[in-house]
């Protein structure tokens, strides 16, 4: 069975997009800091029949993220690696005049350095695959200028061009760049607490992820709105 690693995967898009590989027979290394969450993801993938590991830990600790590339060898190598945990930087969001550099330096150890670091942990394994992928998620804010989402756009931008360039160094893997659109998640109501407006689920995007790894385009930059309305 192909293999995922999934960071951020206790719950919101990471979750829903482990329920979707493990309902395909996909075997699963996932992450997330709260332990008793992820554990109880994990139980319920397991009903699908599939090998699921659960390694709760911080993305940002070069140990824990050796530990997640080892599960996943001794599951068979690495298929896929989703780049999903995320952290905003400040909660809820605020004015770039008013964000903690400290804020901001989590948002890039998060966003980019810890998700570039697990890539680099796992190309050994990516490229002896054959069909290798990478998905980093981003978001609409790595490309337009919302107010107070400056520090974790940036973040996101930075990862956008990471990504980029890892497409064209590792031309035997697909490296794509993600953007879900709005989402019900926690961490958007932790960014803007007082938005109320209902905005659709995570799973509704997931459709879109596996476009992507049914048709394995170039590897690039993706809306998931447009895949889902069938366009790239």
């Amino acid at each position: 069975m192909p293999v995922a690693i999934i960071t951020g995967a206790s719950k919101g898009l990471g979750r829903a997009l482990a329920e979707a590989l493990a309902a395909r027979g996909w075997d699963l290394v996932l992450d997330a800091r709260t332990a008793k969450a992820l554990q109880e993801t994990a139980a319920g993938l397991r009903t699908y029949g599939t090998r699921v590991t659960a390694l709760p830990g911080d993305v940002t600790d070069a140990g824990h993220r050796s530990e997640l590339v080892a599960a996943a060898w001794r599951l068979g190598g690495v298929d896929l690696l989703v780049s999903n945990a995320s952290a905003l930087g400040a909660e809820p969001l605020v004015r770039l005049d008013e964000l903690p550099p400290a804020g901001l330096r989590r948002a890039l150890e998060v966003n980019v350095v810890a998700a570039l670091g697990l890539v680099q942990e796992a190309l050994p394994l990516l490229r002896a695959s054959g069909s290798g992928a990478v998905i980093t998620v981003s978001s609409d804010a790595a490309a337009e200028a919302y107010e107070t989402w400056g520090g974790y756009g940036a973040s996101k931008a930075a990862l956008d061009h990471l990504s980029a360039v890892l497409g064209v160094e590792e031309p035997g893997l697909r490296i794509w760049a993600v953007d879900p659109g709005d989402m019900a998640t926690d961490l958007y109501a932790a960014a803007v607490p007082e938005d109320g407006d209902p905005r659709p689920a995570p799973e509704s995007v997931v459709p879109a992820f596996l476009r992507l790894l049914d048709e394995r385009p170039a590897s690039g930059r993706y809306g998931a709105p447009s895949l889902l309305e069938g366009r790239r």
